[in-house]
């Protein structure tokens, strides 16, 4: 499994990271410990949750605590912290951090990103304070912001957050050219969720209500030729791996098997520079300006 070194954090990733979010629901924790065990055995070293997540950090904790040498701990605090929206209230953002750490039976994590908070509420600088708290207090190595749009751009320009989370893929690639460059200017890491745009082409038909609905509907217009082909998963998250600036792309599954089936995808290397520019073309034609960033 290939590693990049992760910004100015000097961590060394690997690639392929993996996504807690689908775990926190519905899934034993057999199932949990099978899926994160092989996975580390196979090269995974980045695993991605949040406080919000359900049982994920639970299951985590109850999985691979014994084994925190063996990878990098993400997790996120803020979002739909209050029973009615986010609560970006110091104290609660505090107590969620302790409760991370205790669900995740850890002493400290290597990142806390701060979970899709909107440029308002960072100016007041509260949030941002709690995060920096935490770090001198030894319970996260690293503070990131995980958002999308201008609220991340705003979060990269203030010279804050060692990390950048944020949405990339075929068919969501404002990112390219809103913050990562901003990002890669201040040398920081870059983890990327929804990398392969929730598989959405693999479906025939979708809700409007349902989680890959905005993608499935761009990607009806943006038509890409290859999303006919068996790789097509392959192209696609080596597509977003092929983009300047990126360390790690995390992929959600509950199936034991499905983080090997995609690390083996990765084996083809970076993709093809003419495809890649094709790909980037066929968005720059088709895409308006309000198909921004997806949370």
């Amino acid at each position: 499994m290939e590693k990049r070194v992760y910004g100015k954090t000097g961590m060394e990733v690997s690639v392929l990271g993996f996504g807690g979010s689908e775990i926190g629901r519905d899934v034993s924790q057999a199932e949990v410990d099978k899926l994160l065990g092989s996975a580390i055995d196979e090269g995974l070293n980045v695993i991605d949750t949040a406080e919000c997540y359900l049982d994920s950090e639970e299951l985590i904790g109850k999985s691979i605590a014994h084994r925190r040498d063996d990878f990098y701990l993400f997790t996120k605090c803020g979002h739909a912290a209050g029973i009615d929206g986010p609560d970006w209230d110091p104290r609660t953002l505090t107590a969620t951090i302790e409760r991370s750490l205790q669900r995740l039976q850890v002493d400290h994590v290597d990142m806390i990103h701060l979970h899709s908070c909107s440029e308002e509420v960072l100016r007041r600088g509260e949030v941002i304070e709690v995060l920096q708290r935490a770090k001198q207090e030894g319970k996260t190595r690293f503070i990131g912001y995980s958002g999308d749009t201008k609220d991340a751009l705003y979060a990269i320009q203030t010279d804050a957050f060692d990390s950048l989370e944020t949405s990339l893929n075929v068919a969501d690639q404002e990112a390219i050219e809103l913050t990562l460059p901003e990002a890669i200017k201040r040398n920081m890491g870059v983890t990327i969720k929804r990398p392969i745009a929730n598989a959405a082409w693999l479906f025939d038909t979708m809700k409007p209500e349902e989680y890959g609905y905005v993608y499935w509907n761009r990607l009806r217009d943006l038509a890409y030729g290859f999303l006919s082909e068996e790789d097509s998963i392959g192209t696609a998250l080596r597509f977003t791996l092929s983009t300047p600036g990126v360390h790690t792309a995390i992929v959600g599954t509950q199936k034991p098997d499905r983080w090997h089936q995609n690390a083996k995808l990765l084996e083809a290397g970076p993709l093809d520079q003419a495809r890649y520019d094709e790909i980037r073309r066929r968005w720059q034609e088709i895409a308006p300006a309000d198909w921004t960033g997806q949370i």
